[in-house]
């Protein structure tokens, strides 16, 4: 979620110990796959926050958790469960990113709901299990947060199975493509200047010329070809995956990439052309999730692709994402 201002990014979208409660049911994956995952280091980093370290079969290696806990959940017992928020974070980000750039931690909103804020990978796992020229394999981001964490918290750290997402950038796409991917996983889900519509026109354009950076991630080996491998493109992009969103409400918003009310100093073109471009693409989003009947809400205004301006789209979108998960 940090600020993107590298070439790749400018071509690209100017482009503790576990308790004893039995495991949940995993989707996607059998529960003994999801619990071989397992926490090996457990920090507490601030008022009710709390870092895991988690050993991942799926990512191959080990990634972080952050937990935005609920007030009484240090005193919780094994029957305890709270609603569950997972926030995403974007690009060249981390598990840390909605604390230190968001005032979520201060939100009394948030008092009674588990927040979780997992790692996505840097510069960007994209929420997807790579394709990696048709082998799979590591890293699979998805089977990691919707199975290995998933399980992990509700099997001892207090996660009820009312669950919405959210997320900024890279994770508003990450957001509706997990939403998208399980039906009924997530009650509500929204998202702040996401790239949400991965085969737009325009959009294929923008990746194509990412693929050639050297110094980016090997995005083609998130999806493969979006010519030879269109198949698993669709199956990964939010546009296609509307219809799974029948019943689940969507937030979507988005700036129009002009200087705005919250934009400082530090804002360049990237962030410009950045939010000009996902606006083409949440623009073609809503039209499609109307079409198909799907609860959404839009908010788009006047700003550029900062965080000063997620955190305010998360208070607007806050309430719908809690009358869900109530």
């Amino acid at each position: 979620m940090r600020r993107i201002a590298i070439p790749l990014v400018a071509g690209l979208l100017t482009a503790a110990v576990l308790g004893s409660v039995p495991a949940a049911a995993s989707v996607g994956t059998t529960g003994t796959a999801a619990s071989k995952a397992a926490v090996i280091a457990e920090q507490r980093v601030g008022d009710r926050l709390v870092d895991l370290t988690i050993a991942s079969p799926a990512l191959g290696g080990d990634a972080k958790v952050r937990l935005l806990t609920p007030d009484g959940w240090d005193r919780r017992d094994r029957h305890d469960r709270w609603p569950v928020l997972y926030l995403l974070h974007g690009m060249f980000g981390s598990h840390e990113d909605w604390v230190t750039q968001t005032d979520v931690a201060q939100l009394r909103a948030l008092r009674n709901v588990l927040v979780v804020m997992p790692d996505g990978g840097d510069p960007g796992g994209y929420y997807t299990n790579w394709w990696n020229g048709g082998r799979f394999g590591a890293p699979a981001w998805e089977t990691f947060h919707l199975d290995e964490v998933r399980s992990i918290l509700e099997r001892g750290y207090g996660a009820g199975t009312r669950r919405a997402v959210a997320g900024a950038s890279m994770g508003g796409y990450g957001a509706l493509l997990y939403a998208g991917h399980r039906p009924g996983m997530f009650r509500a889900v929204a998202s702040y200047s996401g790239p949400v519509h991965l085969l737009h026109p325009e959009s294929v354009a923008r990746w194509q010329f990412a693929f050639a950076d050297p110094n980016g991630a090997p995005y083609l080996d998130l999806w493969g070809d979006p010519v030879a491998q269109r198949a698993n493109w669709e199956r990964h992009d939010p546009y296609q995956l509307a219809g799974a969103l029948r019943h689940t409400p969507v937030f979507l918003s988005c700036g129009d990439g002009e200087l705005g009310p919250l934009d400082g100093p530090d804002t360049g073109e990237v962030d410009q052309d950045i939010e000009r471009f996902d606006r083409v693409l949440n623009v073609s989003l809503e039209a499609e999730l109307r079409r198909r009947g799907v609860p959404v809400v839009t908010h788009y205004y006047r700003g550029t692709h900062q965080p000063a301006y997620w955190e305010r789209e998360l208070h607007r979108s806050l309430p719908m994402l809690l009358s869900a998960l109530r």
